[in-house]
Order: structure tokens, then C-alpha cells, then sequence
């Protein structure tokens, strides 16, 4: 209904009803709407793991496959089921931007690694972090092209619900990428480095959806980590087990008790547990449980070491081998461009014009001084 259609006193209604209520009467009213569509006993998918808080809070931690349909489906499930007053996710500050961006734009960005996003890394994360994360989103653009799906739709999804849920947070949950591949590169001996290197250069793997699929089975998903483990244990432990710690700290953090709004500061305070929905990977579930009733501190796995000197020779022959591959391609081509311009007649002719002016300019200089 338009405002010309409106009852005369409509207006003057609405506007004394909305003075005579208080902030903190609004937040109560809509409060108890959101409490009572949240579903007491949930029915979630079997992805899903409860955990408690000391203080009577709830957490739900969604685990997923990152390339997932079904994955998504447990997210909106889930947050619809228990309507959140917070949902913390697997980013980090400097991943944010695939929750603003639609499926075809990043589809065509997880394609498309080019020299820019290569410099763009390394000016972000140092050389050496820089290309490590280079081969990583070429791992990603692998599994992209073999499955036509953009990565992270789980997240966009529970940024989109989220935004349905009265009074809900959003919080990145992630310890900041620069930090866990500069603390993964520095935890590598040299030769793990080139290992490691070599196999993300050389991925060619068929990847199907099942095969996405079946990494929320909890089963197969701990043999794969096993594999891993016995390959590249330090890899393991900075970039799966310290995370674990960060994103269960996060869940901790986001579970406090949520405090009521007062009508004035002569009201005690009221509190009410929270309810925490975590969307993260998978693989991060076991240790999550795992670390969820430890005291956590998260200094030390945020702090950045030294490079090695295994770091500072990998990264030597990096740039040497950069620079080496540079300079061959610059002679190559110029030594190309020479043969060329050497062979067509007009350079014959202008060499041998610029012959006989240097010969008649030698001649003049030694008339001039007598020599002839």
C-alpha cells in the first residue's frame, strides 16, 4: 500500500507504538520470535558435531568438503534448524572476497593464475610463501577445472543465511594465511621444499565429484591424513593441526554467554548461553574435539620463526633459477632478432652505407693532421 492510500490516522498510530517502545523491548520482542523458530531438538545432518560450552552454550560444527553440493545443503540446514547467534567460518581476512563474489566470477578466478596474482602473492607473503601459495591455487584450479564447481560455496552460503537470523554474527574464524605459510615453509627441511614442489607442479589427477564427496567420510578422510602425516609431518602440524587449535580457540571465543539489553543501568545484568554455528572443513573436525576442552593459547602458533638456512638456499636457487631462465630467454629471443635483422637486404645496405661513411670520416681526420 502506497503512503497516499494509507488511513489518515495510520501513521500517527505506528509513530506512537514505536515511541513507547524501548530499544531494549524491541530487541526482547525479537529475540523471543528467533528463540522460539530455533528448533529445541534439531534435526541436522550426520556432518554435523555438537559441542558444549562450560557456560551452557551451544556449538555446531558443520564439516564439509570444500567442493561440495551436499556440503551446502548442510550449512543452510543447519543454520535454519538452530537459527545461530553466531556463525564463524574457515577465513581469514584476506579470503573474505569470495563471499561477495558470484560462482561465475570466481569460477573464472580459480581458473586463472597468472603472472599478476603470482606477484601479487609474493609481495603479500614473501618470496618463498608467495610461491608456495601459488602451487597451492594451482592444486585448487585442478580440482576446479576437473569439477566445473568454485570453491568455498559452503561459506558464501552461511554468509547468506547468517544474514537471515536476527541479531546474528558473522566472524572469520581462520588464523591469517601469510602466518601459516610462512611458519609451513620455515618447518620444511630443503629437500621436503623441492619434494613438495615438484609434486603440486606436477598434478594431473582425475578428481571426480564422488571423489569429493566421499571426503565426509570421517573413515577415509583420517587414511588420507595419515598418508600425509607420514609424508610431510611438519607440513601437517602447521597447516591442519594449528589451525585445529585457532579454530577451536574462535568457537571457544564466539560461545561466551550473550548479554540482554537493560531498560536502565540500575537493572542487573541477564545473560543467556549462546548458540554457535562453525563451518569448517572436514578435515579439521578430530582436532577441533580434540583441542575443545584444553586451556588454548594462541601466541606461539601466530608467531612467524627466522628463515632456515635450508629457507635461505631454496630460496637462492629459486631466484637464481628465475633469473637464469630470464636471462636465456632474453638471449634466445635477441639472439633471434640479430639473425633476422642481419638477413633482410635493407640492413646489408644500410651497413655498408654506414661503412663508407666511417671510412671517409677516418680518411678526413688523418688528411687533417697531415698523415696523407
Amino acid at each position: 500500500m502506497s503512503s497516499s492510500d494509507a488511513p489518515e490516522d495510520g501513521p500517527k498510530e505506528s509513530s506512537s507504538v514505536s515511541q513507547n517502545i524501548s530499544d531494549a523491548d524491541a530487541f526482547k520482542i525479537l529475540l523471543e520470535m528467533k528463540l522460539k523458530k530455533r528448533q529445541k531438538k534439531p534435526s541436522l545432518p550426520n556432518t554435523v558435531t555438537e559441542l558444549d560450552a562450560e557456560d551452557g552454550s551451544k556449538v555446531y560444527v558443520v564439516g564439509t568438503a570444500h567442493f561440495s553440493d551436499s556440503s551446502k545443503k548442510d550449512v543452510v540446514k543447519t543454520i535454519q534448524e538452530v537459527q545461530p547467534d553466531v556463525v564463524v567460518v574457515e577465513l581469514c581476512q584476506y579470503r573474505v572476497s569470495m563471499l561477495k563474489m558470484d560462482e561465475k566470477t570466481l569460477l573464472k578466478e580459480a581458473k586463472e593464475i597468472n603472472l599478476e596474482k603470482l606477484q601479487q602473492a609474493i609481495k603479500q607473503n614473501g618470496v618463498m610463501s608467495g610461491l608456495m601459495q601459488m602451487l597451492l591455487l594451482k592444486v585448487s584450479a585442478h580440482i576446479t577445472e576437473q569439477l566445473g564447481m568454485a570453491p568455498g560455496g559452503e561459506f558464501r552460503e552461511a554468509f547468506k543465511e547468517a544474514s537471515k537470523v536476527p541479531f546474528c554474527k558473522f566472524h572469520l574464524g581462520d588464523r591469517p594465511i601469510p602466518v601459516t605459510f610462512k611458519r609451513a615453509i620455515a618447518a620444511l627441511s630443503f629437500w621436503q621444499k623441492v619434494k613438495l614442489a615438484w609434486g603440486l607442479c606436477f598434478l594431473s589427477d582425475p578428481i571426480s565429484k564422488d571423489d569429493v564427496e566421499k571426503c565426509k567420510q570421517k573413515d577415509l578422510l583420517e587414511q588420507m591424513m595419515a598418508e600425509m602425516i607420514g609424508e610431510f609431518p611438519d607440513l601437517h602440524r602447521t597447516i591442519v593441526s594449528e589451525r585445529d587449535i585457532y579454530l577451536t580457540y574462535m568457537l571457544k571465543q564466539a560461545a561466551k554467554q550473550i548479554e540482554l539489553p537493560r531498560a536502565s543501568e540500575n537493572e542487573p545484568r541477564q545473560y543467556i548461553p549462546a548458540v554457535v554455528v562453525g563451518v569448517v572443513g572436514m578435515g579439521h573436525v578430530p582436532g577441533i574435539e580434540k583441542n575443545w576442552n584444553s586451556d588454548l593459547k594462541i601466541q606461539e602458533i601466530m608467531s612467524v620463526p627466522p628463515p632456515s638456512v635450508s629457507s635461505k638456499v631454496f630460496k637462492f636457487v629459486v631466484k637464481a633459477t628465475f633469473l637464469g631462465l630470464l636471462g636465456y630467454g632474453c638471449y634466445r629471443v635477441g639472439h633471434r632478432t640479430v639473425q633476422f635483422a642481419l638477413s633482410m637486404p635493407a640492413t646489408h645496405l644500410y651497413l655498408q652505407r654506414l661503412t663508407e661513411v666511417s671510412q671517409q670520416w677516418t680518411w678526413s681526420r688523418a688528411w687533417s693532421r697531415g698523415s696523407v
